[in-house]
């Protein structure tokens, strides 16, 4: 079956990808979840946050992850004031929220549907509400689209260049890179359950059933003609 793939590139000093949240205690996982990815494409779109039948058949995209760098866990300690609903002061309390620092991650979205996934590229170029990294304050990388292919979100993945820069200015010319993808996507894996499958945006209720993922080791190799930008070569990042 012929597929067609749309890469995009996650990266910057923070990012969040959270599939579960307790209260005052906002985690983040380590690498992009699909239901975050579909939350993207549905604000480029425009979609309505109860627009449940529309996002829920975003699910049906093909995707996949890899990490280029892992990054490192980042704790954001805040306190915040809580007030009653007569204006008067209540109490003070902590927040921790996780985030993911100088991560590097490409996505591959894909499906066979070639004039959907030219519609998903050019909502993501002209978004009816502005995407982010998991968090409103988090924007997207200037290179956010990396471009087109017309092999399988895995396959891709596999042959795209390594984006890491930190790792290429270290002259190695290999590197082990982890893929994560939807099980079907790979039936010799062993899978795993990620609570990341739309169901609803709704701020009333929020709903996300399971989804089976599977993962895979790569050897990525450098390309000697790489021409990515670094954004944060001239600080020494």
């Amino acid at each position: 079956m012929i597929v067609k793939t749309l890469l995009l590139k996650l990266a910057g000093p923070l990012q969040s990808w959270g599939t579960r949240s307790h209260f005052e205690t906002r985690h983040t996982d380590f690498y992009p979840s699909k239901s975050a990815i579909i939350g993207m494409i549905a604000a480029g779109f425009g979609y309505h946050r109860n627009d449940d039948e529309s996002i829920a058949a975003l699910n049906q995209l093909d995707f996949a992850v890899r990490v280029d760098r892992q990054g490192t866990l980042l704790r954001d300690y805040h306190t915040a004031q809580k007030y009653k609903n007569n204006g008067e002061f209540d109490r003070t309390y902590v927040t921790n929220r996780y985030y993911l620092e100088d991560a590097v991650f490409v996505v591959a979205v894909g499906h066979a549907d070639e004039k959907w996934i030219d519609r998903i590229e050019e909502a993501l170029r002209n978004p009816y509400y502005q995407p982010f990294m998991g968090r409103r304050s988090l924007p997207l990388p200037a290179d956010f689209i990396l471009g087109k292919s017309t092999k399988s979100v895995v396959d891709a993945l596999r042959e795209f260049p390594l984006q890491d820069s930190v790792f290429r200015k270290r002259q190695k010319k290999e590197k082990t890179l982890v893929i994560y993808a939807d099980a079907d996507l790979m039936q010799d894996k062993v899978s795993t359950l990620r609570k990341d499958h739309v169901q609803s945006f709704s701020q009333k209720e929020r709903k996300f059933g399971y989804r089976s993922e599977a993962r895979m080791q790569i050897l990525a190799k450098q390309s000697e003609s790489s021409t990515e930008h670094d954004a944060f070569g001239a600080i020494g990042g």
